[in-house]
Protein backbone atom coordinates (compact mmCIF):
# COMPACT_ATOMS: atom_id res chain seq x y z
CA UNK A 1 0.00 0.00 0.00
CA UNK A 2 2.71 2.02 1.00
CA UNK A 3 4.04 1.95 -2.68
CA UNK A 4 1.08 2.90 -4.24
CA UNK A 5 0.59 5.79 -1.66
CA UNK A 6 3.87 6.69 -3.02
CA UNK A 7 3.31 6.73 -6.55
CA UNK A 8 0.23 8.89 -5.90
CA UNK A 9 2.42 11.51 -3.68
CA UNK A 10 5.24 11.82 -6.47
CA UNK A 11 2.78 12.93 -9.38
CA UNK A 12 0.74 15.24 -6.80
CA UNK A 13 4.43 16.83 -7.50
CA UNK A 14 4.00 17.67 -11.36
CA UNK A 15 0.77 19.97 -9.94
CA UNK A 16 3.74 22.70 -9.67
CA UNK A 17 5.28 21.35 -13.03
CA UNK A 18 -2.85 14.17 -31.86
CA UNK A 19 -2.04 11.05 -29.91
CA UNK A 20 1.09 10.25 -31.81
CA UNK A 21 4.34 9.69 -31.19
CA UNK A 22 7.37 12.04 -31.94
CA UNK A 23 10.08 9.97 -34.00
CA UNK A 24 12.77 9.42 -31.37
CA UNK A 25 13.23 9.37 -27.67
CA UNK A 26 14.75 12.86 -26.21
CA UNK A 27 16.31 13.19 -23.05
CA UNK A 28 15.40 16.24 -20.90
CA UNK A 29 18.70 18.06 -20.23
CA UNK A 30 20.97 16.26 -17.25
CA UNK A 31 18.71 13.07 -16.87
CA UNK A 32 19.91 9.82 -18.00
CA UNK A 33 15.22 9.03 -18.73
CA UNK A 34 14.03 9.57 -22.01
CA UNK A 35 11.12 8.93 -24.12
CA UNK A 36 9.22 9.63 -27.54
CA UNK A 37 7.05 12.48 -26.32
CA UNK A 38 4.02 12.77 -27.43
CA UNK A 39 2.64 15.43 -30.78
CA UNK A 40 1.68 18.47 -28.73
CA UNK A 41 4.77 17.98 -25.99
CA UNK A 42 7.56 20.74 -25.85
CA UNK A 43 10.45 20.74 -23.41
CA UNK A 44 9.27 21.70 -20.24
CA UNK A 45 10.13 24.90 -18.69
CA UNK A 46 10.64 24.64 -14.64
CA UNK A 47 10.73 20.86 -14.52
CA UNK A 48 12.84 17.95 -16.12
CA UNK A 49 10.27 16.87 -18.84
CA UNK A 50 7.69 17.61 -21.11
CA UNK A 51 4.77 19.89 -21.31
CA UNK A 52 2.31 21.39 -23.34
CA UNK A 53 2.21 24.82 -24.86
CA UNK A 54 -0.38 26.37 -21.98
CA UNK A 55 1.23 24.20 -19.11
CA UNK A 56 -1.75 22.09 -18.75
CA UNK A 57 0.01 18.38 -19.77
CA UNK A 58 2.94 17.55 -18.13
CA UNK A 59 5.25 14.83 -18.03
CA UNK A 60 8.20 14.55 -15.97
CA UNK A 61 11.11 12.64 -16.22
CA UNK A 62 13.99 11.73 -12.91
CA UNK A 63 16.25 9.41 -11.17
CA UNK A 64 15.22 7.30 -8.29
CA UNK A 65 17.19 5.70 -5.85
CA UNK A 66 18.61 2.11 -7.65
CA UNK A 67 16.68 0.31 -4.82
CA UNK A 68 13.07 1.82 -5.36
CA UNK A 69 12.99 -0.36 -8.72
CA UNK A 70 13.05 -3.61 -6.95
CA UNK A 71 10.50 -2.34 -4.41
CA UNK A 72 7.90 -1.50 -6.42
CA UNK A 73 8.57 -4.87 -8.65
CA UNK A 74 8.80 -7.26 -5.12
CA UNK A 75 5.24 -5.01 -4.09
CA UNK A 76 3.56 -5.37 -7.46
CA UNK A 77 4.07 -9.17 -7.53
CA UNK A 78 2.79 -9.96 -4.14
CA UNK A 79 -0.07 -7.74 -4.79
CA UNK A 80 -0.94 -8.02 -8.70
CA UNK A 81 -4.69 -6.56 -7.58
CA UNK A 82 -3.57 -3.48 -6.64
CA UNK A 83 -5.03 -1.34 -3.44
CA UNK A 84 -7.11 1.20 -3.16
CA UNK A 85 -8.51 1.17 -6.80
CA UNK A 86 -5.27 1.44 -8.43
CA UNK A 87 -3.73 -1.36 -10.51
CA UNK A 88 -0.34 -1.83 -11.36
CA UNK A 89 0.49 -2.27 -14.76
CA UNK A 90 3.47 -3.81 -17.05
CA UNK A 91 5.11 -2.51 -19.93
CA UNK A 92 8.07 -3.68 -22.07
CA UNK A 93 10.62 -1.00 -22.27
CA UNK A 94 13.99 -0.73 -24.11
CA UNK A 95 15.31 -0.62 -20.58
CA UNK A 96 13.44 -3.73 -19.34
CA UNK A 97 9.86 -4.54 -17.76
CA UNK A 98 8.65 -1.65 -16.55
CA UNK A 99 5.48 -0.85 -14.01
CA UNK A 100 3.02 1.45 -14.10
CA UNK A 101 -0.25 2.78 -12.89
CA UNK A 102 -3.01 5.07 -13.84
CA UNK A 103 -5.30 6.86 -11.32
CA UNK A 104 -8.14 9.68 -11.39
CA UNK A 105 -7.65 13.00 -9.10
CA UNK A 106 -7.79 16.56 -9.16
CA UNK A 107 -5.51 19.57 -9.37
CA UNK A 108 -6.89 22.37 -7.28
CA UNK A 109 -10.93 21.98 -8.63
CA UNK A 110 -9.66 20.41 -12.14
CA UNK A 111 -10.12 16.85 -12.89
CA UNK A 112 -7.31 15.02 -13.91
CA UNK A 113 -5.48 11.59 -15.28
CA UNK A 114 -2.77 10.65 -13.64
CA UNK A 115 -0.09 8.03 -14.74
CA UNK A 116 3.39 6.64 -13.19
CA UNK A 117 6.11 4.44 -14.23
CA UNK A 118 9.65 3.22 -12.88
CA UNK A 119 11.79 1.43 -15.35
CA UNK A 120 15.21 -0.17 -14.36
CA UNK A 121 18.29 1.85 -15.09
CA UNK A 122 22.06 1.11 -14.07
CA UNK A 123 22.56 2.36 -10.64
CA UNK A 124 19.49 4.09 -10.43
CA UNK A 125 15.93 3.71 -11.40
CA UNK A 126 13.93 5.52 -13.75
CA UNK A 127 10.53 7.46 -12.79
CA UNK A 128 7.91 9.10 -15.41
CA UNK A 129 5.10 10.70 -14.15
CA UNK A 130 2.21 12.20 -16.20
CA UNK A 131 -0.87 14.07 -15.73
CA UNK A 132 -3.58 15.07 -17.82
CA UNK A 133 -6.08 17.05 -17.39
CA UNK A 134 -9.70 15.68 -18.36
CA UNK A 135 -10.50 18.38 -21.13
CA UNK A 136 -7.50 17.00 -23.33
CA UNK A 137 -7.85 13.18 -22.35
CA UNK A 138 -9.50 12.65 -25.95
CA UNK A 139 -6.70 13.63 -27.48
CA UNK A 140 -3.93 12.34 -24.61
CA UNK A 141 -5.79 8.68 -23.84
CA UNK A 142 -4.52 5.66 -22.00
CA UNK A 143 -3.14 3.51 -25.32
CA UNK A 144 -1.46 6.98 -26.11
CA UNK A 145 0.51 7.61 -22.78
CA UNK A 146 1.10 3.74 -23.08
CA UNK A 147 2.72 3.72 -26.26
CA UNK A 148 4.77 6.78 -24.86
CA UNK A 149 5.54 4.95 -21.78
CA UNK A 150 6.84 1.86 -24.29
CA UNK A 151 8.88 4.01 -25.91
CA UNK A 152 10.96 4.96 -22.40
CA UNK A 153 14.90 4.45 -23.07
CA UNK A 154 18.05 5.34 -20.44
CA UNK A 155 21.19 6.09 -21.12
CA UNK A 156 24.41 5.16 -19.49
CA UNK A 157 25.86 9.02 -18.93
CA UNK A 158 24.61 12.08 -18.99
CA UNK A 159 27.33 13.62 -21.35
CA UNK A 160 29.54 15.73 -19.32
CA UNK A 161 29.67 19.34 -21.12
CA UNK A 162 25.54 18.67 -20.88
CA UNK A 163 25.68 18.75 -17.10
CA UNK A 164 28.12 21.21 -16.78
CA UNK A 165 26.06 23.93 -19.03
CA UNK A 166 23.41 23.50 -16.58
CA UNK A 167 25.50 24.39 -14.00
CA UNK A 168 25.19 28.33 -12.35
CA UNK A 169 28.76 28.55 -12.34
CA UNK A 170 31.81 27.25 -14.93
CA UNK A 171 33.97 24.11 -13.93
CA UNK A 172 36.87 24.57 -15.67
CA UNK A 173 39.21 22.21 -14.28
CA UNK A 174 37.66 18.09 -13.68
CA UNK A 175 40.98 17.04 -12.06
CA UNK A 176 40.90 13.71 -13.30
CA UNK A 177 37.94 13.07 -12.05
CA UNK A 178 36.07 10.75 -14.04
CA UNK A 179 31.92 10.35 -12.56
CA UNK A 180 30.13 13.67 -13.17
CA UNK A 181 26.53 13.47 -11.47
CA UNK A 182 24.15 16.68 -11.25
CA UNK A 183 22.71 16.02 -7.72
CA UNK A 184 20.01 18.65 -8.39
CA UNK A 185 19.32 22.42 -9.42
CA UNK A 186 22.83 24.31 -9.18
CA UNK A 187 24.67 21.43 -7.32
CA UNK A 188 27.58 18.69 -9.63
CA UNK A 189 29.21 15.79 -7.80
CA UNK A 190 32.96 15.01 -9.37
CA UNK A 191 34.06 11.88 -8.18
CA UNK A 192 36.30 8.66 -8.83
CA UNK A 193 33.22 6.04 -7.40
CA UNK A 194 30.25 5.67 -9.19
CA UNK A 195 26.94 4.92 -8.71
CA UNK A 196 26.87 1.16 -7.92
CA UNK A 197 30.00 1.00 -5.58
CA UNK A 198 29.53 4.30 -3.66
CA UNK A 199 31.23 7.87 -3.93
CA UNK A 200 32.90 7.72 0.02
CA UNK A 201 35.34 5.17 -0.68
CA UNK A 202 37.20 7.33 -2.93
CA UNK A 203 38.00 10.77 -3.46
CA UNK A 204 34.86 13.20 -4.64
CA UNK A 205 34.24 16.75 -4.77
CA UNK A 206 30.69 18.05 -4.00
CA UNK A 207 29.74 21.91 -5.50
CA UNK A 208 26.82 23.82 -5.26
CA UNK A 209 25.58 27.64 -3.94
CA UNK A 210 23.81 28.31 -0.46
CA UNK A 211 21.09 31.09 -1.34
CA UNK A 212 21.05 33.82 0.97
CA UNK A 213 22.53 36.98 1.77
CA UNK A 214 26.09 36.60 3.04
CA UNK A 215 27.44 36.80 6.78
CA UNK A 216 29.30 39.57 7.99
CA UNK A 217 32.82 39.13 8.50
CA UNK A 218 33.10 38.79 11.66
CA UNK A 219 30.04 35.70 11.23
CA UNK A 220 31.96 33.75 8.76
CA UNK A 221 33.58 31.49 11.20
CA UNK A 222 30.64 30.42 13.02
CA UNK A 223 28.12 30.02 9.33
CA UNK A 224 30.96 27.74 8.00
CA UNK A 225 31.35 25.57 11.13
CA UNK A 226 27.66 25.44 11.14
CA UNK A 227 27.80 24.47 7.69
CA UNK A 228 30.20 22.10 7.82
CA UNK A 229 28.47 20.14 11.02
CA UNK A 230 25.46 19.28 8.08
CA UNK A 231 26.80 17.76 5.38
CA UNK A 232 25.46 14.59 4.64
CA UNK A 233 26.85 10.92 4.96
CA UNK A 234 29.09 12.33 7.67
CA UNK A 235 29.46 10.58 11.05
CA UNK A 236 31.15 11.51 14.42
CA UNK A 237 32.92 14.26 12.60
CA UNK A 238 35.76 16.55 14.64
CA UNK A 239 36.42 20.12 13.20
CA UNK A 240 40.40 20.19 12.55
CA UNK A 241 40.78 23.50 11.64
CA UNK A 242 38.60 26.73 10.15
CA UNK A 243 40.19 29.68 9.12
CA UNK A 244 39.76 32.50 6.91
CA UNK A 245 41.08 33.10 3.49
CA UNK A 246 40.98 34.15 0.03
CA UNK A 247 39.99 32.35 -2.97
CA UNK A 248 40.26 34.19 -6.39
CA UNK A 249 40.57 37.35 -4.57
CA UNK A 250 37.36 36.91 -2.76
CA UNK A 251 36.71 36.39 0.99
CA UNK A 252 36.29 33.02 2.20
CA UNK A 253 36.61 30.30 4.59
CA UNK A 254 38.52 26.82 4.69
CA UNK A 255 37.40 24.39 7.49
CA UNK A 256 38.45 20.91 7.87
CA UNK A 257 37.06 17.26 9.55
CA UNK A 258 37.80 13.82 10.23
CA UNK A 259 34.78 11.50 10.72
CA UNK A 260 34.03 8.37 9.44
CA UNK A 261 31.63 7.89 6.04
CA UNK A 262 29.87 5.66 4.00
CA UNK A 263 28.41 2.04 4.87
CA UNK A 264 31.81 0.48 5.53
CA UNK A 265 32.85 3.23 7.75
CA UNK A 266 35.66 4.46 5.91
CA UNK A 267 37.65 7.44 7.87
CA UNK A 268 37.78 10.57 5.87
CA UNK A 269 39.06 13.80 5.97
CA UNK A 270 36.58 16.14 4.47
CA UNK A 271 37.22 20.27 3.41
CA UNK A 272 35.47 22.71 3.27
CA UNK A 273 35.41 26.28 1.16
CA UNK A 274 32.74 28.59 1.47
CA UNK A 275 33.44 31.70 -0.98
CA UNK A 276 31.47 34.84 -0.11
CA UNK A 277 30.71 37.57 -2.13
CA UNK A 278 27.95 38.01 -5.17
CA UNK A 279 24.14 37.34 -4.38
CA UNK A 280 24.78 33.44 -3.40
CA UNK A 281 27.48 31.71 -1.47
CA UNK A 282 29.72 29.47 -3.39
CA UNK A 283 29.78 25.63 -1.39
CA UNK A 284 32.95 23.21 -2.21
CA UNK A 285 33.14 19.93 -0.47
CA UNK A 286 35.84 17.36 -0.88
CA UNK A 287 36.27 13.90 0.97
CA UNK A 288 38.49 11.42 0.20
CA UNK A 289 39.47 8.34 2.49
CA UNK A 290 42.29 9.68 4.91
CA UNK A 291 45.20 7.04 3.45
CA UNK A 292 44.47 9.08 0.14
CA UNK A 293 44.28 12.93 1.74
CA UNK A 294 47.37 13.83 0.45
CA UNK A 295 46.95 13.04 -3.23
CA UNK A 296 43.51 13.94 -3.36
CA UNK A 297 43.62 17.36 -1.65
CA UNK A 298 45.58 19.51 -4.81
CA UNK A 299 42.88 18.14 -6.88
CA UNK A 300 40.20 19.69 -4.75
CA UNK A 301 42.25 22.65 -4.86
CA UNK A 302 42.30 22.61 -8.30
CA UNK A 303 38.96 22.13 -8.87
CA UNK A 304 37.78 25.12 -6.61
CA UNK A 305 40.34 27.38 -8.32
CA UNK A 306 38.54 25.95 -11.40
CA UNK A 307 35.14 27.45 -10.75
CA UNK A 308 33.94 30.93 -12.49
CA UNK A 309 31.12 32.42 -12.63
CA UNK A 310 28.76 32.07 -15.73
CA UNK A 311 28.83 35.04 -17.75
Amino acid sequence: MMIFRLFTAATLLISLLHPALAADAIFPPGVRVGLAPLVGLAKAKNFSGFETEDQSVKVLLTELPAAAYGEVKNAFAANPGGAGGIKPESIETAAGTAYYTVENGRDGAAPVRRYSMILPGSGFSGYVAVQIPEAASRIYTDDAVRQMFASAVIRKDVPVDEQLSMMPFKVTDLSGFKTIRTLGPGALILADGDDEKGFEAAPFVVIGLVAGVAPEAGDRGRVAQQAATTIPGVREARITMSEPIRIDGMPAYETRIEATSGKDNTPVTVVQWLRFGGPNTLRIIGSAPRDQWSAAFPRFRAVRDGIQPRG
